[in-house]
């Protein structure tokens, strides 16, 4: 059974690819759900899978791609949203 986690990632991590980074890492993990950017400047990512696959994406995320400066990763569980067969970028 899936599980879900809302991700809050703060730090340099909008103009830089994060969002791209995040979804070609996720597709890569078989998870579905999204990436965001917020108006405070973080990025938002929920996604549903299993959970070593959600524990990768943590890793990932903390991470980043080149030219981000990830400074926090909030984390939180999630219900699982029906509708969500892919990941994919929202704008």
């Amino acid at each position: 059974m899936p599980s879900a986690r809302l991700f809050r990632v703060r730090g340099r991590v909008q103009g830089v690819g994060f969002r791209w980074f995040a979804e070609r890492v996720a597709d890569n993990l078989g998870l579905a759900g999204y990436v965001r950017n917020l108006h405070d400047g973080a990025v938002e990512v929920y996604a549903i899978g299993a959970e070593q696959g959600l524990d990768e994406l943590r890793q990932n995320l903390e991470r980043g791609p080149m030219g981000a400066r990830v400074t926090a990763v909030e984390e939180s569980p999630a219900p699982v949203r029906a509708g969500y067969k892919r990941f994919h970028i929202e704008f």
